[in-house]
This record gives C-alpha cells, structure tokens and sequence, in this order.
C-alpha cells in the first residue's frame, strides 16, 4: 500500500514579484556621488597555517617565529642560547683530518675560496729608523728556543707512541710565539695588551644547506643540514681592537667554490648528538674578543714522512689548508657571532684572523677573510659574498746539525723572516 503524500502550503509574505524586483531595478535612477556610502569592510584575522601542522606552510611560520624570538633577544649570551638550544643531529668538522681532498669538502662547507700567496698588507706609514724591525735579535731568540729543546734539554723519559715530535716541538713553539710576542710589543702596543691563549678550545656551529630525514618519527621532512667544528689550537693571540681588512666587504672572486652533489658522509664525516657550542676561547664580556693569529701543530700521524711511505704526497698540502679553512672559519665565525650577527643578519664588515701551521719543521702561513655568515639555504640564496683563505705552501724554515759543536753552526736558516714576523707585527699600525 501506497505511503499517504500530505501536502503543506506555505504562505508568501507581502512583496515584489521576481519579476517586478527586476523591472524596478532597472527603472530606478542611479545614484551617485557622495549619497552612496561606503560599504563596511569587515576586519578578520590574518588566515596562517597552524604552528604543528605538517605542511610546508607551517615549517616556514614556525622558521620565521624562531627568526623574530633571535631578533628580539636582548643581549648578545641571549641570542647565542636561542640558536644553539636545539640539539639535533650534526656532522662534526675536524680540522685536522685524514681524508682525501679534505679541503675541497671544506670549502663547500664554509663557502669559502682559496688563494694561493698571501694577500697584499695595507699601505704603511713611513716608519720610524727606531721603528725599523731588528731582524737579527728575533732570530737570536728563535735559536736560543730551538736550542733549549733540541740540545740544552736532556730528557730521560721516552716520548709515548705518535708523540715523539709533539714532545720537543710544542714546548718549543710555546716558547717561539712567547718570545717574539713579547719582543715585538716595543713595535706595537696592541700586543702589549693582548692575551696569549694555549690549548684555548675554539667552537662553532653552523647550518650549510637542506636534506630529506631518511628515518625516524621525522622521517621524510626537509631539514637543514647542521655542522660542528671543535678546535684546540695550541696557541692564540687575542685582541681588542679588529684586524684591518685585506679586500673590501663585497669583492668579487672570480674563482668558483667546489661543489659537492653526495652527503658529507662520503668524505667520511660522522653525525653526532651533543651540546652545540660557540666560543672563541673567552667569554662575550671578555674586551679582548678579536683574533689576531692562531698556532696550529699538527700530530705525528699526518706528519710528512708518514704519508710519503703511504704514497699520498698529494695530500700534505691538503692538510695544511684544511686545517686552515676550518679552524679561521670556525675563529672569525664566533667573532662575528660574538658581535651579534648571524646567518639572518648578515655582517657589515669582514673579519680578518691569521694562521701559522707547523709540524714542528715545516711552516704555512695563512690568512682568512669572514664575508658573510649567510650560509643557509634561505639566505644563501641571492648571496654573491664568498669567504677567502689565503695561504702559502709549507716551507722548511730552519735546519738542525746534530752533529756541530757549534751553537750557532747548529741551527741554519731560522725561521724568522719579514714575512713570519709580519704575521704578528705588520698587520696592525
């Protein structure tokens, strides 16, 4: 049996037809002017995407809050605690490495350009005849430290494995950059007030670049790729006043930056999870917080005669300027950081440090300019700057005779020349 239909009729309230509404619209005069008023605009909240979505529009809103938290942080200890509170994983840089081609990868990390020589020093006022270095006196006291190591001292004790020539050569070159520090003071008063660090640890941490999490709860997200650089040096001079610039804040290089296309892991580089650190070897109140020359004495591992019997006689300059390239980046990047700039405030104005790197023989000497510490994939994007490391071939700056009985027919060559002694002398007027 059918379902009973009930019909309901609904009333229609007093009106114009559709039909009449439309020919009264059409007749009606227009009006214009100042009778028409404005139409209201309604005032709603900005629509943004929600801070624990799972969406690209929600990672840049969570991004661009953290940038504002950094902004707003009132003191420099402040701005350093935000960037560096987030413990993810991160390649840690050794500076002074093993791997094959070490300072290629290196560059790429830093962005940073190598030039062979050293750069030209700034134009000197005419000095002084007093002021006329006395080259002869500063290799008097070079000798004096290698004889006190080498012929003077009697050590009865036997060196431990690998460390036979760290055993003589890192007092002596404690001795050497003492001594010509403090000769070289009458000639300039910056370092009369300067510290003298030894084994001052040296930190920075850094982001260079994205990649896809291959595992984990976060699994299939970008991310940037992290680094971490701790450096001992075995001395360091610090000062209060900043280096003068070699090349100007925008110069451009014309030589490329190495590209690398496969993960850091293939040089081989290791991921680690502890505390991110940036620290120039003293505190952010500490007056004396710019860098002047660094010391760096490598181990017996990488020594020259080791990796002749490995047949890699290619690599011994390689590890001298990945040494450099590492541990300056690492020293000028804390410096700047230290001023209060980052890769989202970029800095104004270089900052230059120097290096000496010895195997207790043979002597490099290196010179690095910090341009930009806008190396992140967001700020990296329209950043012509590029960082520059200058840098010389080893050279062996002295020759011992164990078989004179002559002091001074002992030692020949002494390593201290205009070029070493500018180093700690001519960069600063």
């Amino acid at each position: 049996m059918a379902a009973a239909r009930s019909w309901r009729f609904v009333f229609r309230g007093p009106g114009l037809s559709l039909h009449t509404a439309a020919e009264a619209a059409v007749t009606a005069p227009e009006v214009t002017g100042s009778d028409v008023k404005a139409a209201p605009v309604a005032r709603y909240p900005p629509i943004v995407a929600s801070l624990t979505a799972d969406s690209k529009a929600a990672r840049q809103r969570r991004v661009e809050r953290w940038h504002a938290t950094v902004h707003a942080a009132n003191s420099v200890d402040e701005k350093l605690r935000i960037l560096t509170k987030m413990q993810f994983m991160k390649y840690v840089v050794y500076p002074q490495t093993f791997a094959l081609n070490a300072d290629r990868w290196y560059q790429n990390f830093t962005k940073t350009v190598f030039l062979s020589g050293l750069p030209p020093l700034p134009a000197q006022p005419d000095r002084e005849p007093a002021q006329v270095l006395d080259l002869a006196a500063l290799r008097t006291a070079a000798c004096d430290c290698l004889l006190q190591e080498h012929f003077f001292l009697r050590r009865k004790k036997r060196a431990p494995i690998y460390q036979e020539r760290y055993t003589v050569a890192s007092p002596f070159l404690d001795q050497l950059v003492a001594s010509l520090t403090g000769l070289l003071s009458a000639y300039n008063p910056v370092l009369a007030a300067a510290a003298l660090d030894c084994n001052r640890p040296v930190h920075f941490y850094w982001l260079r670049g994205e990649e896809i999490i291959p595992g984990g709860h976060r699994k299939g997200r970008v991310d940037a790729v992290r680094y971490q650089i701790n450096d001992k040096p075995h001395n360091q001079i610090r000062i209060s006043r900043q280096l003068p610039e070699f090349v100007p804040l925008d110069y451009s290089v014309p030589v490329e930056i190495p590209v690398k296309n496969c993960k850091p892991d293939k040089l081989p580089l290791f991921k680690r999870q502890y505390e991110n650190a940036i620290f120039i070897g003293t505190r952010t109140a500490d007056p004396l917080c710019y860098g002047h020359t660094q010391f760096h004495l490598l181990p017996d591992k990488l020594k020259r005669e080791r990796l002749l019997k490995q047949n890699c006689a290619d690599q011994i300059e390689v590890i001298f300027r990945a040494n450099a390239i590492a541990s300056l980046f690492a020293w000028t990047g804390a410096q700047a950081m230290y001023q209060g700039f980052w890769s989202e405030a970029d800095v104004t104005r270089p900052f230059v440090s120097q290096a000496v790197i010895t195997d207790g023989k043979y002597f490099s000497f290196f010179c690095y300019q910090l341009n930009t510490l806008a190396l992140t994939a967001q700020a990296d994007q329209n950043n012509p700057r590029k960082n520059i490391c200058w840098g010389t071939q080893k050279a062996r700056q002295f020759y011992i005779d164990e078989e004179s009985q002559d002091n001074e027919d002992r030692i020949a060559n002494c390593c201290v020349t205009e070029k070493s002694v500018g180093f700690i002398w001519v960069r600063i007027g």
